[in-house]
């Protein structure tokens, strides 16, 4: 039976993570926007980023996030988490997430 609210959740391991599959997450405007908050405000819960998108297309993204190794998602009480997996991220893809970031939108 899982401790948190919802069901446990699996990442991936960090050298295993492939940067096409970085790349393809941070394809999509709503990811990179998804991304950008978390740089800015650091960890959020996933009802709070107040984007125009279903609560389903939101979890979308968010599991897209997580299986490409750039998000982890905790539990808190009855939240759940976001946070940014970007110093794992720039030790295996340097400055990856940032040059994508800086040059899209």
């Amino acid at each position: 039976m899982p401790l948190g609210r919802w069901a446990s959740i699996s990442h991936p391991e960090i050298d295993a993570v492939a940067i096409d599959d970085v790349l393809h997450a941070l394809a999509d405007p709503t990811r990179r926007k998804i991304v950008r908050m978390l740089l800015a405000e650091g960890d959020r819960a996933c009802g709070t980023f107040g984007l125009p998108v279903a609560a389903s297309t939101l979890s979308h993204h968010f599991r897209a996030l997580r299986k490409a190794g750039i998000l982890h998602q905790y539990d808190d009480g009855r939240l759940r988490m976001n946070t940014l997996r970007l110093v794992e991220l720039d030790a295996r893809f340097p400055g990856l997430v940032s040059t994508v970031l800086d040059s899209a939108d």
